[in-house]
């Protein structure tokens, strides 16, 4: 966006970089915030405690204030895959007698940790897992929204897809969610390819339950996974895995029948890596400083200007340009049939980093890219 961002990222004096949907580079302000936390251990042991409880805390409001949602509504977790089990798990042990005939709806394609926890429920409960194929590089929102019935407990979907960049219309989904299903149905999203490229108003978009992590987008320390669970898909949801961090009153070590927390912070079971909330804290307050609406339109412009750049050439864009499908991430395959995971080894000897996914080579700009990286991407493809 400017060259004092991309100055506060290393990486970009070492490579293109345009990987961040796989692993964010961090900024030299979150690596020194974890630094000065490791430090002060070092020196002062945990006379300083207090202060990494309020730096957990300034994160947890940062998270909320770009979720559009309240403090309280969120829950820290060891990662994205830890988040959606809780509330896989959760919700079936709270809701035992409609496992019977009940189904989740889900797409094909979505990354392993949204769909594993919904397998075992499969397996386990014997709850019907309905699976929306792919067409086109695209979640056909007319057929993910075909399966959805009276008898649906979750729609679990991503904001974005890993390995296509597909951008689902989220309050359509829970519209017809709520409509065929009912208020006691849930809308669970994984947003870890989307949040800190964009914001959210999760509320408006009447999403129950969300799953992120810190170490793509947010550009901040991997580690820092987060649930989101609204007031009312709390009483939808039992706390499974609950710790002495879980209660109302966790210093009060001789009441050992006190009530779990009413809200989001029940799911937390014990402390976390304070160096990591450290991280995360100054990462979060760069990406809100900046502004993640900021960041959207700027991610727009570069994204909308590779798929120009890539017109004329030999590759295919595999992801969705259509308006509100499209996202940051830009999916491309090679017309000549060439594997994906080759081009992406040969572009890495040139110090050009994008992943290979499912026989795509996806391509994955952040704020601190610029045109400069698009122009050396384009000239060093392989025709």
């Amino acid at each position: 966006m400017n060259s004092d961002i991309r100055k506060l990222f290393p990486a970009t004096q070492n490579y293109v970089y345009l990987n961040s949907a796989s692993v964010a580079p961090l900024p030299v302000t979150a690596v020194e915030a974890v630094r000065r936390q490791l430090l002060d251990v070092s020196e002062n042991g945990a006379e300083h405690y207090a202060e990494w409880i309020d730096t957990k805390k300034r994160a947890r409001q940062l998270i909320a204030d770009n979720l559009g949602v309240g403090p309280a509504e969120i829950a820290f977790m060891r990662n994205t895959s830890d988040a959606l089990a809780a509330v896989a798990n959760g919700y079936f042990a709270a809701r035992p007698e409609i496992t019977e005939g009940a189904n989740i709806v889900s797409f094909a394609g979505e990354f392993p940790a949204n769909y594993y926890p919904w397998r075992a429920i499969r397996d386990r409960l014997g709850v019907e897992l309905r699976l929306c194929r792919e067409s086109d590089g695209r979640v056909d929102p007319d057929e993910l929204i075909s399966l959805i019935d009276t008898r649906t407990a979750i729609v679990a979907i991503s904001a974005v897809q890993f390995d296509s960049g597909f951008q689902s219309d989220l309050s359509l989904i829970s519209a017809e969610l709520k409509k065929r299903a009912g208020d006691a149905s849930l809308l669970v999203v994984d947003v870890i390819q989307a949040f800190g490229a964009r914001a959210f108003d999760i509320p408006r978009l009447g999403v129950d339950a969300v799953a992120g992590a810190s170490h793509k987008w947010l550009c901040a320390p991997e580690g820092c996974g987060f649930l989101y669970v609204s007031k009312a898909a709390r009483e939808l949801i039992e706390p499974v895995y609950t710790g002495w961090m879980s209660v109302t009153e966790p210093w009060d070590f001789l009441d050992r029948e006190q009530p779990l927390k009413p809200n989001a912070l029940a799911w937390e079971t014990g402390t976390g890596c304070s160096a990591l909330f450290y991280g995360l804290e100054a990462s979060l307050k760069l990406l809100t400083d900046v502004g993640m609406d900021n960041i959207a339109a700027y991610l727009e412009r570069l994204s909308d200007q590779l798929c120009e750049m890539l017109a004329g050439t030999n590759y295919e864009i595999i992801s969705s340009r259509r308006a509100g499908e499209k996202s940051q991430i830009v999916c491309i395959r090679h017309r000549g049939g060439r594997d994906a995971n080759s081009i992406a080894a040969e572009l890495a000897e040139r110090k050009i980093i994008v992943s290979a996914r499912n026989g795509r080579l996806r391509i994955a700009p952040h704020f601190f890219n610029d045109e400069s990286d698009l122009d050396r991407l384009l000239a060093a493809l392989p025709k």
